[in-house]
């Protein structure tokens, strides 16, 4: 199968939704597809050789966060070459509302079209002032995917329609398999993300430190990813600074090698947040997780089953719970077991043959109703019956 994937964020800049699609690409590629994922990239950047440049991307608010997007005429016209060059068999759309290349190749492909929709965002007053500009691309879908029951709910009440909810895959063994840091050992609290973004909750995890280490003295708290530093550190007072590790950006090695190392894995996160892959990173590697309750969090922990959650934004709880965890050894093995057994879910494995037979089903249904519409019966009962009736 010719298979076209369209990322709507720059590709040099790492994330969760281009880590996904990094990962569903080349394990359609593994399988002995064809693959080809067009992204935002700035000219210089070094891409995989499945990878087509769209041209550079501007930094964009968007959803909490600043996202880097690629639009205008420039834009649309690399997506209609990349569509005839292509000749796909299916056009894989990730975010099609969000002002990127989503929305240009939906507005410009031709055939099935699946997209997949990541954002969980119950308020978004944008996507509501956008439908009609956006109604005409999202009526050329096919199916649609949502990556957590909380995008479908923002889906089904800003857009109409429905979703299938496929969560993000991950290679579970990648991260079980990966040798521990001895340098990251030894009564260490982790997290990872963007330090200067609010809302992955680092500021809330520097409240919570005091207490932690009042507790704890020997707690060292591991902090990978990049943004400012010494600011991130600022509220802490002087003497405990020390107690705070920055290792900057680390590699994806490095990132399994992290999450097989701490003793915790802490996920801070206050908002914005519609499913958390690193969650599903953290306990395939192995670690327990101790993460903010957003309903996203439970329904990935398995509602405390296979990680433990406090009440978002309460440095204080989540002071309390990680002491608690952290004096708890069997209570460590205890989510670490669960962990492991709950995380296979989310493997490629799975979550891939889910999204290949969302494929099959729509190039099956569309060259099903082409040949009836040879036949003369116009196609309209048939696509119907196969579920590809419009909205």
């Amino acid at each position: 199968m010719r298979i076209g994937i369209v990322c709507p964020y720059s590709w040099d800049v790492p994330g969760g939704v281009q880590f996904h699609i990094r990962d569903l690409a080349e394990y359609f590629i593994r399988l002995g597809h064809e693959v080809s994922v067009l992204a935002p990239a700035d000219d210089d950047t070094p891409l995989p050789p499945y990878v087509v440049s769209a041209g550079r991307a501007v930094p964009v608010p968007y959803n909490g966060s600043v996202a880097r997007l690629n639009f205008g005429f420039l834009s649309a016209a690399r997506v209609r070459r990349w569509l005839h060059d292509g000749r796909f068999d299916v056009i894989h759309i990730h975010e099609p509302t969000s002002p990127s290349l989503g929305l240009l190749a939906c507005w410009a492909a031709q055939g099935p079209i699946v997209a997949t929709f990541h954002t969980s965002n119950p308020r978004s007053r944008a996507m509501i002032a956008a439908y009609a500009i956006l109604q005409a691309a999202l009526e050329k879908i096919s199916a649609r995917i949502a990556v957590s029951e909380y995008a479908r709910r923002t889906l089904v009440e800003h857009l109409g329609g429905d979703a299938v909810v496929i969560p993000n895959g991950v290679d579970v063994d990648f991260f079980a398999k990966a040798e521990p840091n001895p340098e990251w050992q030894g009564d260490t609290i982790g997290f990872m993300g963007r330090i200067d973004e609010p809302r992955k909750g680092l500021p809330v995890l520097m409240r919570a430190l005091p207490k932690i280490l009042a507790a704890r003295p020997q707690t060292r708290l591991l902090v990978a990813g990049r943004g400012d530093e010494e600011e991130a550190v600022e509220s802490l007072p002087a003497e405990l600074r020390s107690r705070v590790e920055f290792l900057g950006m680390i590699s994806d090695e490095d990132k399994a090698r992290f999450l097989r190392s701490v003793d915790l894995y802490v996920a801070p996160n206050t908002g914005g947040e519609s499913f958390g892959i690193i969650l599903v990173e953290a306990m395939s590697a192995g670690a327990p997780v101790l993460a903010s309750d957003l309903d996203a969090f439970a329904q990935v922990l398995d509602q405390g089953a296979a990680g433990e959650l406090f009440t978002n934004e309460d440095g204080d709880a989540l002071a309390e719970a990680a002491v608690r965890l952290l004096e708890d050894p069997a209570r460590l093995a205890q989510l670490r077991e669960r962990g492991s057994a709950h995380v296979r879910r989310f493997d490629w494995s799975t979550v891939g043959a889910d999204i290949l037979s969302v494929y099959e089903t729509v190039t099956a249904g569309a060259a099903a109703v082409a040949a009836d519409e040879r036949a003369g019966g116009g196609g309209s009962g048939l696509r119907a019956r196969l579920g590809l009736a419009r909205d």
